[in-house]
């Protein structure tokens, strides 16, 4: 597994940029951008797989630490919605910067969701979105839902979701998307729970997930 080129941009002293670039060696490759869960970093097993997944297909990949991770090591996000917004903001300038293509937002849990809240807020920010284990209520509260921004999201979006996902059945997160106005798909993945990847369903994820959000991007872009 290919590990990346360490990356940072300081050029917004308020939003860092550091992490670990996937470059594409196609000239004009789309760029993907990958964050992650609360209780992770971009080192977390499953972004670094996708991440050398999407650049196989030619993607240019940049996967980065959100701003409340770039400050402690360990630990949850607390009141850090607004900055962290603003380092994904940061992360798709210095993206297109890096790359004439198109730039494609996506995280797993609440980096999925801080992308999804940042591009409801600005719908020309990015092209797409992919949206890993998306969660939609905390653990056993479904009255608790993070739909909020759902009816102002006009990015399309493909979401990932593991069929035994303690933040959100499957028959949740399809009513949820209901309230979606822009094109939205969700890919059920079978026998996972809010990780996605499992020993057993690696190389079989990685590969649903490359292919349908290219098809995806396909058919809601072109």
């Amino acid at each position: 597994m290919h590990t990346g080129e360490a990356f940072s941009d300081l050029s917004n002293k308020d939003a860092p940029v550091r992490g670990y670039l996937h470059p594409s060696a196609q000239a004009g490759a789309d760029g993907l951008i990958l964050t992650h869960g609360a209780g992770a970093n971009c080192e977390s097993p499953l972004l670094k797989a996708l991440a050398n997944s999407f650049n196989a297909e030619g993607w240019t990949v940049l996967r980065c630490d959100l701003p409340f991770r770039q400050l402690r090591p360990h630990g949850p996000p607390i009141r850090s919605a607004e900055r962290d917004q603003a380092g994904l903001r940061a992360a798709v300038a210095a993206m297109r910067r890096l790359t004439p293509g198109r730039i494609f937002l996506g995280g797993h849990s609440y980096g999925g969701r801080q992308a999804s809240m940042l591009a409801a807020a600005e719908p020309r920010l990015v092209e797409g979105l992919l949206l890993l284990s998306y969660p939609l209520h905390p653990p056993q509260k479904p009255a608790e839902l993070r739909t909020k921004h759902f009816p102002s999201l006009t990015t399309p979006a493909l979401f990932v979701h593991g069929m035994r996902d303690g933040f959100g059945t499957m028959s949740e997160m399809e009513s949820a998307l209901k309230l979606v106005p822009a094109r939205t798909e969700l890919l059920p993945v079978a026998g996972a729970g809010h990780e996605l990847m499992t020993k057993a369903n690696r190389e079989s994820l990685l590969e649903e997930v490359t292919s349908r959000f290219s098809n995806f991007v396909r058919a809601s872009i072109g």
